[in-house]
């Protein structure tokens, strides 16, 4: 395990706690929501095979399992495996790195990536986990890529009133390189615009690409609501508007995370 990789599985294992994030913030609450609706209308009917890479402690795999679907999960944090484990519904997991899976060529029906590719800085790595993907999915089954907006951080910042100069410079530098800076919070991570994912999906030779805007335009206001006397009516708007824009090309990058969605071809 390389050191980018090793301090990756540190802040997962010792500072932040995955199996709690979809629950604890209007952002995540809608994440949550969208990216299950999503998967539901995209993904083969139950019963099909489905490999979670970076799966984390299998909250979207649990869900599957509990629909219905075959799902393995992999994941680089041996915590988060051992909690995909023993939840209910088990999943069956195993530790593993994204750019090198130990699963079989054409495999799965379905392959997901919703978290390997933010973490992946250099686009290399992150092409070789998009490659591995398509390797273990049959020709015809989908590759489901997530990634985090470019905007995701400074709109965030401005939402919830923390946006200050040293933020909004970092904001600029986010611009042009897309590279976060782990000293301002989260770990190692890139942060893509929607045609740096479409490219990256087409150049592993993914077919009929579509992004998705899993969040919508509106959930900065649902973070700016949170805790007032209207946070449920702005909530159930910003998910009406996440549904209403999901593939809008004018609104996509609005959203925190963009989910993408693209056809393994024949051999």
């Amino acid at each position: 395990m390389d050191q980018h990789s090793s301090e990756i599985v540190d802040y997962y294992t010792q500072r932040y706690r995955e199996d709690q994030r979809l629950t604890a913030r209007p952002q995540a609450r809608l994440e949550w929501i969208r990216t299950t609706q999503l998967l539901r209308d995209l993904l083969p009917g139950p019963g099909a095979r489905v490999l979670d890479i970076g799966g984390g402690t299998g909250e979207y795999a649990r869900a599957l399992v509990a629909s219905g679907y075959q799902v393995r999960l992999v994941d680089l944090v041996p915590s988060h495996v051992a909690q995909a484990r023993d939840g209910h519904p088990p999943v069956e997991a195993q530790v593993g790195d994204a750019r090198a899976l130990p699963d079989a060529d054409g495999g799965y029906d379905a392959a997901l990536l919703l978290g390997p590719l933010y973490h992946l800085v250099r686009r290399a790595d992150r092409l070789q986990a998009l490659r591995e993907a398509v390797r273990v999915t049959r020709p015809g089954g989908l590759v489901v890529a997530a990634v985090i907006s470019r905007f995701a951080g400074p709109l965030d910042f401005a939402a919830t009133g923390r946006l200050d100069e040293r933020l909004l410079d970092e904001a600029r530098a986010l611009l042009s390189d897309g590279v976060n800076d782990p000293r301002i919070g989260f770990t190692h991570a890139y942060f893509h615009r929607v045609e740096e994912i479409t490219d990256e999906c087409a150049a592993v030779g993914l077919t009929d690409v579509v992004v998705h805007g899993v969040e919508g335009p509106a959930w900065t206001a649902a973070e700016a609501a949170a805790n007032g006397p209207a946070q449920d009516v702005v909530f159930a708007a910003a998910l009406d508007l996440a549904r209403l824009y999901s593939s809008e090309p004018a609104l996509i990058s609005s959203s925190a995370h963009l989910l993408a969605v693209g056809r393994v071809p024949a051999r």
